[in-house]
Order: C-alpha cells, then structure tokens, then sequence
C-alpha cells in the first residue's frame, strides 16, 4: 500500500467526526418553519389538482398514489388520452379537465402541481396564485424574462400561499450533507464545479398521427416552447452549482449548436457553457446528444452527475432514478510534496522527462455516509456490528450507501407538508427564479455569442 493511500486513510478517519455532524444537521432541514396556514380537508389531506398530466406528470402521478397527506381530486390535459391516463395512474377517481382555469376554480382543490410545458407554466402558475391556493411547478420555473419579475412581485403579494419547484436534488440527504460538509470546510474552499448530462440520440421526435399535434407533442424541440438542453437538464445542475457555491453567477458565456441530429428540431442538440461566481468560481457544463459516458464514480453510471472540487477534497454525486440510487463518493486532495529545511521540494531530477512523470497518485473514494450508518454511543453490539459490515462492504465496493427514498417523493411530500404547515419550501421562489434567469442567460450567451451578465436581466422585459 502506498504512502500516499495511508496518509489518505488517516485522514479520512480523522474527519469522520466532522462528517457524523454534518449528517446529523441535515434532518432538521426538511421540517420547516412555525405553521402559517393551515389546509381545511377531509382527513387533514391536502386536496390537489395536476395541470399537465403528460410524460413527466404521469411520472409524478405515480410517485403520489400512495401519499398519505394528499389526494388528487383534479386533472387537467388538452389531450385526452393524456387526461385518461393520469385518472388510471393516481386511482382515485378526479375529476378531468380541459380547460386548466376550470380545474383551479374548482373549491375542492387545495393546492396544483404544474408539469405542463415550459412555455405554459408561468401563465399557468399565476393563475393558480390569483386563484389564492398554493402551487408546485416544475422547472424551469418561467420561461421569459418578463416572467421572472411578474411572478416574483405576485408571489412576494401573497407570502402565505406557499410556492414549490421541482428541483429535487434540494431534497436529496446525499446533496444535503453533501452541502453540509462544505459548511464545515471538509473539502475547503469550492472554486469549481463540473457537470454534464449526455445522452446519445437526446429526445427523439415522435411522429403523430395528427400532424396539427406534431410541435405540442413533441415540444421540447421548439424554442417556441422550450429552453432545449439548458432548460431541461442544465436547470437541475446549474442550481447544484448555486447552492454548493452559496452564490449566483455574475456571468455566463457558451457555445451551443445544431450539428447532429437533423430531425427538424430547432433547439441545440450540444452545449457547453461557463458560469463565472464571485471569487472566480466557475460552473463547467456540457450537454450532448451523441455520447453517454460518465465519467465519475469509475464509469459504473452513465448520462449526467456532477464533481464538486474543492481545495482539501471532492465530491462526485449524482441523483437517483426509479432504478438506480443516488451515489455520493469524497476524494481527499493528495498530500503536498514534503519541504525541506531551506523550503526546496523535495522532488526528482528536474528533467522534462521526470517532470512530465510526477503527476503523483490518486486517493480512493469514500462513499458519503448517511445517518443510518453513522455509528453512535446509543447503538446496541449488534447494531454497531451492522454498521461496521456495511461500511467494510462499502470500501470493497461490494455495496454503496442509499438513500431511504427516492428524492422525487420526499420533493412531492414536502410540498403537500407546506401547504399544511405554511413552512418554507427548500426550493423556493427565488431558488426557482434564479434557476430560471441562469437558462434564459445561458441560451442568450450561445445565440448571441458573447458574455452575457446577470444584471442584464433586471432591464429586460419590463415595460
């Protein structure tokens, strides 16, 4: 074993501690603030509708049948198979519109999710708030510039509706703690974040059988509709970068094109874009469509994850699926070379060829450890011995940690507690609109070609 991997194990028992207190500050997060509002239901259940009961409301639907807080009394499509099958995959007998204003004005409706498209979900959302109930949208929160101020002066009008995006990696304990061990200084100062999403072939157009309904079904390829990549990949991992760094971007440049999939799409099929922090911390992003490869956790996962690289230590991590958990590891930085009385390294014959040679070795990763696995003063022999396996399974990589749930169902959960309680979501509206602003920006970077600010935004769209 060499000294460079002892020196690393050394460390890493070191700060096991300081991990064990990060873990154990991350419950606390998910259980909000004093009540505020409190939701008058049948059962205490919070009574929602879903406007937008597509691929991706369906999913949701799902992830929702067996909420013991909530049941679905509404939805809403303009499609109707779309609308048939949303009322088969909740189960609970809504009522169907399609008209989404008929579905608001409905009294039994609490609260409405929002997974229309993009281009729908501010008029949508507003309409919702106007209507005085409470609204979970997914992401990207607004479309338009124009957007961004309209819903941030109407929901900051009614600060005890309560108003969620579906950013779930915010609810995720591996991001949590992941969060926490920044807080804590475990990997020093973040200055860079890497991320992608690739896939090979990206959304592929789906050919209807009504040719008036081909642009709406597939949406996602059509600027009328849609942000493209930026918009529906880059929103989750540019808001990882946001919460990790504890900082907006101040500028954004990029470059993005049309280059391999000629299907009569017109959104970017490639993109690659920097987001400057304060500090010169910098977000590197890349979304393809012609290559999967991942290259975090020894390419085991594949698509999209990001590496967060600090000073002392990194993070590799990526959300989870259905079928797939969650994966945390944390590489501690190797040793720096040693230093002699007279500060000269200690190092090898100074010739191009020894230098090009002395890269040094890389440190194993530890796997980011949850509570169930942090072992405490109240754990019984037998508990400690359970824990104690786990761990050694993880270092062979035999097993890794997991997550008790999916993100997704804590995200949907923690919303329906909101509108009991009045708490505060942890992807709020202004987490939602700076996620926004960030794909509006970075899109308008890759059209115009420049370096485009932040501030920007503040003068367009008004009137």
């Amino acid at each position: 074993m060499s000294d460079s991997q002892d020196v690393s194990r050394r460390d890493f028992v070191k700060t096991a501690s300081a991990v064990s207190a990060a873990v154990a500050a991350v419950a606390p997060a998910l259980e909000g603030a004093p009540a505020i509002h409190k939701v008058k239901a049948a059962n205490e259940q919070v009574q929602f509708g879903f406007v937008g009961t597509g691929g991706r409301g369906q999913y949701l639907l799902r992830h929702m049948r067996d909420a013991d807080i909530g049941r679905c009394v509404a939805v809403c499509d303009i499609w109707q198979p779309n609308l048939d099958k949303a009322a088969e995959v909740i189960g609970s007998n809504p009522r169907k519109y399609k008209d989404y204003r008929e579905l608001i004005a409905d009294k039994d409706v609490d609260a409405v999710f929002v997974a229309t498209p993009l281009f729908a979900h501010f008029p949508v959302t507003r309409d919702v708030l106007l209507a005085g109930k409470h609204v979970f949208c997914e992401k990207s929160l607004v479309f338009k510039p124009e957007e961004v101020h309209a819903l941030r002066a109407l929901a900051n009008e009614r600060p005890k509706q309560v108003l969620q995006v579906g950013l779930q990696r915010r609810y995720s304990r591996f991001y949590q703690t992941a969060r926490q061990m920044i807080e804590k200084g475990l990997i020093g100062d973040v200055t860079h974040v890497q991320a992608q999403w690739h896939r090979n072939g990206g959304w592929t157009m789906r050919k209807q059988e009504d040719p008036s309904r081909e642009r709406i079904a597939n949406w996602r390829l059509f600027r009328e509709y849609s942000g493209g990549l930026t918009a529906e990949l880059a929103s989750h991992q540019i808001d990882v970068a946001d919460w990790m760094f504890g900082a907006h971007p101040e500028f954004v440049v990029g470059v993005g094109g049309l280059d391999f999939i000629n299907d009569g799409r017109d959104v970017y099929d490639n993109i690659q874009l920097i987001f400057s922090y304060p500090k010169g911390r910098k977000l590197m992003y890349s979304s393809i469509s012609t290559n999967r490869h991942l290259p975090f956790f020894g390419s085991t996962r594949t698509e999209f994850g990001e590496r967060i690289m600090g000073t002392k230590a990194t993070i590799e991590i990526t959300v989870g699926t259905d079928d797939e958990p969650t994966l945390g590891l944390w590489y501690l930085e190797p040793p720096k070379p040693e230093v002699t009385k007279a500060g000269e390294k200690k190092e090898a014959a100074a010739t191009a060829m020894a230098t090009l040679a002395s890269t040094g070795k890389g440190t194993k990763g530890f796997p980011i450890l949850l509570e169930r696995d942090q072992i405490t003063d109240h754990d019984s022999f037998l508990a400690k011995e359970m824990k104690y396996a786990r761990r050694w399974l993880y270092s062979k990589g035999v097993m890794v940690p997991e997550e008790d749930r999916n993100p997704v169902d804590v995200s949907l959960e923690a919303f329906l507690n909101c509108v009991k309680t009045g708490a505060r979501p942890l992807a709020d509206l202004e987490i939602g609109l700076q996620d926004s602003a960030a794909v509006i920006l970075g899109n308008l970077a890759m059209d115009e070609g420049r370096r485009v600010y932040f501030s920007e935004l503040d003068k367009m769209g008004r009137a």
